[in-house]
């Protein structure tokens, strides 16, 4: 009968994870690449925020030459509504960049300047002066753009459009009437940008920051910045070549590491279930060690299935044979009692000259001797399945085990020495079964002394087993653990008590041999300690 199967269901193999595991580590740097556009939003306010700080300073330094020109009538622009203006109580009153990219607050190019209505006020012409050399100074450290405006958005200072008029511009008009206003614009390059630049939006905007300068609770002016904000992917076109080369590392690794989950896991798992196929197949040659293991892990798995199939083969060996010799065992008794049976019912039909009272007894007497044989085998069979169970966590001490055995054998002298009193771990019911075959092979072939010495090993107490008994002949030696093999078939013995003895030592993790001695009968037993 066959074992339950898994669930017919899709599953991926083991190389398939191992190639999805990789193609994501290699393509990790650039799915990384198209990340950088949530740095581009950053980046802007990074900008708009350095833009502030910047035309903050100037809005200061210009306030103060138009307070010292109000006593010589400078004229100033509009009044700030209510509301605008922050409370005068506050001692910080901070402006936060919020220009968002993503936000579609993008803007058309900004619109050119126009010819000013009328000319600036000749006071405001002579502060754009004085403050021109300090916009270039500045500009040379930070990039900017600057653009001073009088209060009716006539430019005073400035690389650029100086005496035209910028108040139609949006932002511009907002800080004429009061209002910080900041605006992102599309920017056409001088140049055209690299290819790698398309993954960046924010690489074609400029950051147009209008300030307002205010006076006497009235705009005295505007400072005008504009900038580019900065951008990652100008280095990475600069170093291309050593961006190649990273990818290039990026795929050797990848398949260096693909080589070694290859030879580590692939490889090994592969060659272990054809193995795993020819076993099933009965192919006895497939239980030789694997080629390459690759992890102690995978190593550890192989040797425990081998060690496991090869059990289960010997298993199905030792069934097979046992079978046999069973089969063999009970054909002779079952023989002899149907011929009897036979003779006996025939006489009793008077089919036959008839039995004489002394056959018809005899007849019995072979019927009831071959049952009495048949019911030993098959407590000797008991036995053996007995023997063969699974040990769970079972001790005793051979002190004790030796006291019941004395019992037994009264008749037979039995002395014991050494580490007696040394934990085993077999029970002590099945070390008594052991010690009694022993000695019972011992008495039936006219043993009188029986010596046992127990010699504690650490992992395991070995215990010599001796007896003054008929020697073994030299013949028989190497069979006198196989089932069914006896010296004493006509006096009753089933030749099972050694394969019980060894069957109870091998399942406890335990050993029995027979050892070469000039006199008598020695065997040596390993038992494991508890």
């Amino acid at each position: 009968m066959s074992g339950p199967n898994a669930p017919d269901k899709w599953r991926p193999s083991l190389g398939l994870v191992i190639f999805t595991v990789l193609a994501t580590v290699a393509i990790l740097p650039l799915v990384g690449l198209f990340f950088f556009r949530l740095y581009d939003n950053q980046l802007i306010r990074q900008t708009q925020a350095e833009l502030i700080a910047q035309s903050r300073v100037l809005a200061a330094i210009f306030a103060q030459e138009v307070q010292a020109q109000l006593t010589n009538g400078i004229p100033l622009g509009a009044e700030i509504p209510p509301g605008v203006l922050p409370d005068p109580g506050d001692q910080v009153t901070p402006i936060r960049p919020a220009l968002d990219l993503t936000g579609n607050d993008l803007l058309r190019r900004r619109p050119a300047a126009l010819p000013a209505g009328a000319p600036a006020d000749q006071a405001y012409v002579e502060i754009g002066a004085r403050l021109l050399p300090i916009v270039r100074e500045t500009q040379k450290v930070t990039l900017a753009g600057f653009r001073i405006l009088d209060p009716q958005g006539v430019v005073i200072a400035g690389r650029q459009e100086v005496g035209q008029s910028l108040a139609h511009i949006e932002e511009i008009a907002a800080a004429l009437h009061g209002e910080y206003r900041a605006a992102l614009r599309i920017r056409v390059p001088d140049k055209p940008p690299p290819p790698i630049y398309s993954i960046s939006r924010g690489v074609g905007v400029h950051v147009f920051s209008a300030m307002p300068v205010i006076v006497n609770n009235r705009v005295a002016g505007v400072i005008y910045t504009t900038r580019t904000p900065s951008n990652i992917f100008d280095h990475l076109y600069q170093e291309r070549v050593k961006f190649l080369l990273a990818a290039l590392a990026v795929i050797l690794a990848t398949m260096a590491i693909g080589l070694f989950f290859s030879r580590t896991i692939t490889q090994p798992m592969h060659e272990l279930i054809g193995r795993a196929a020819r076993i099933g197949k009965g192919d006895r040659t497939a239980f030789r060690p694997l080629r390459h293991y690759g992890t102690r892990e995978f190593a550890q798995l192989s040797h425990s299935f081998f060690g496991m199939a090869e059990q289960l083969a010997r298993r199905s060996d030792y069934i097979a044979t046992f079978s046999a010799h069973l089969t063999h065992e009970l054909k002779s008794p079952l023989t002899s009692i149907k011929g009897a049976a036979e003779l006996l019912l025939d006489s009793l039909d008077d089919k036959s000259d008839g039995l004489t009272r002394s056959e018809q007894k005899t007849f019995v007497s072979n019927i009831l001797g071959d049952t009495e044989r048949l019911e030993a085998m098959a407590q000797r069979l008991r036995e053996l399945a007995r023997a063969e169970t699974v040990p769970q966590n079972e001790r005793t001490e051979l002190a004790s085990v030796i006291s019941d055995l004395k019992g037994r054998f009264p008749a037979c002298v039995v002395t014991a020495a050494g580490s007696l009193a040394r934990p085993i771990g077999i029970s002590g019911e099945k070390a008594l079964i052991v010690l009694s075959h022993l000695a019972d092979n011992a008495v039936r072939h006219n043993a009188r002394n029986i010596r046992l010495d127990a010699v504690d090993e650490h992992a395991a107490v070995r215990l010599v087993v001796g007896n003054d008994g008929d020697p073994i002949s030299e013949a028989n030696r190497e069979r006198i653990f196989d089932a069914f093999f006896t010296t004493r078939r006509d006096a009753g013995g089933t030749g099972m008590g050694l394969a019980i003895v060894r069957a109870v030592m091998t399942s406890h993790g335990g050993s029995i041999r027979l050892l070469p001695t000039s006199e008598g009968v020695t065997f040596e037993l390993r038992f494991p300690a508890a």
